[in-house]
């Protein structure tokens, strides 16, 4: 069969293009499974841990252009294929679509797997993600008394460790929803911040220079001096004066590391982290590239945004980042090396006729940068990619009415001149 044709060929009868399809069905599944085997075996040596993303999911949808929802569910399969071997060596085989296997894979077990597989070879995918379905909600049924349970057994206890962490051991059945009324209450109550505040207590010779000294939460544990630096890159500060015996002797006006207007700015800039490959858009940090204590400016060119996991190691030393002419930021490993350089390849053309003659003179090469994405971390400009798709639609438009016009035209005035003919 000649997989470099993109068009399928006008001989052929429906019965062979049935054919066709179907097979490659099987070829496509059993592909899907030799897929989900690579990713479950390099989640499980952590492979992705390299390019310090958080999980093999965030590294489907960085590295191979899967929605990050979908990369997920991609890993949870593969993992859970591991025990299920029946329903694997169906999907080896090419008997099992992936869709199949996903419903499968979220209830299927020791004791079900054979008769959710007979279902599943004899059945559409509608009915095995129906069965799923329901087959869950009577599962959970029986579980009801569970509530109950939790609700009589919920406790919450916490310490601090001998290394100054923090240890919270808690049985709670709905501990977000907690956390929400509580803040909403106290939303009632209190008009100002620093009901929510965390405050730390830090002397400045050791946020400079790392020296030992006071660095510690109020009331708390202490704290390593880089952890503290992190928190300064993007906090309130509050300026102390003390004598020698601890006193305080004049207390400054509290102020931001970094200034509202710069803030926005930045966001404009970086609405997400700017690591290669992170996706995250919340819960992030401003950076100072030189840290403020070290004499560095707060100013957009100094600045860089990233999540909290990133922030976290670029301050142990797990990240370096440097800013390039253009103002980019690149992101170094502590060798030197950087992360996800961008190799330099031609562009491949997309023509249907170049890649079938390619095909036709040494066959279509696949490689593993085939399917790699080539992004490496730059702002998606969504107003301006629109904006162009637009006048590409609109120009797309003119030139098919066009067409039609100039044919149009040529078949009234062939009609005529035929029509002159026969007289």
């Amino acid at each position: 069969m000649d997989g470099g044709n993109l068009k399928p060929q006008p001989a052929l009868s429906l019965a062979e293009l049935e054919a066709q399809i179907t097979e490659l069905a099987g070829h496509l599944n059993a592909a899907n499974y030799r897929w989900l085997v690579l990713i479950g075996e390099f989640d499980r040596r952590h492979g992705w841990a390299d390019g310090r993303l958080h999980s093999c999911a965030h590294w489907l949808n960085f590295k191979c252009g899967l929605n990050l929802g979908a990369a997920r569910e991609k890993v949870r399969v593969a993992h859970a294929l591991e025990g299920l071997p029946k329903i694997a060596v169906a999907m080896a085989r090419g008997e099992l679509s992936y869709s199949k296997v996903r419903a499968l894979t979220r209830v299927a077990g020791e004791g079900t797997e054979e008769y959710f597989l007979s279902i599943a070879l004899h059945g559409t995918a509608h009915h095995v993600e129906r069965l799923a379905r329901y087959y869950r909600r009577a599962h959970e049924a029986e579980e009801l008394s569970r509530e109950a349970r939790q609700q009589a057994n919920r406790s919450v206890s916490y310490w601090f460790d001998a290394d100054g962490s923090l240890v919270l051991k808690a049985r709670l059945p709905a501990l977000a929803l907690l956390a929400e009324k509580s803040l909403k209450r106290g939303l009632k109550i209190s008009h100002t911040a620093d009901r929510y505040q965390v405050v730390v207590h830090v002397d400045e010779e050791t946020l400079r220079s790392r020296t030992a000294g006071r660095c510690e939460i109020e009331q708390g544990p202490s704290l390593p001096a880089e952890t503290v630096r992190r928190l300064a890159c993007d906090a309130s500060l509050v300026a102390v004066l003390e004598n020698q015996r601890g006193e305080a002797l004049d207390v400054g006006r509290r102020t931001r590391s970094i200034p509202p207007a710069i803030r926005r700015a930045l966001h404009a800039r970086d609405p997400g982290c700017r690591f290669p490959g992170c996706t995250h858009q919340r819960f992030l940090d401003a950076h100072h590239i030189r840290h403020w204590a070290d004499g560095g400016e707060t100013k957009i060119g100094n600045l860089v945004t990233l999540c909290r996991f990133h922030h976290r190691l670029v301050h142990e030393g797990a990240i370096y980042v440097q800013l390039l002419c253009d103002g980019t930021p690149r992101f170094l490993r502590p060798d030197g090396t950087v992360f996800d350089g961008i190799v330099s390849i031609q562009t491949p053309s997309y023509d249907c006729k170049a890649l079938q003659d390619t095909h036709a003179e040494q066959g279509i090469r696949i490689d593993a940068g085939t399917a790699a994405t080539r992004w490496r971390g730059e702002r998606m400009d969504y107003g301006l990619a629109i904006e162009v798709l637009q006048q590409q639609a609109e120009r797309a438009r003119n030139v098919s009415a066009e067409t039609r016009e100039a044919e149009s035209s040529g078949g009234a005035s062939h009609s005529q001149h035929g029509a002159k003919l026969s007289e």
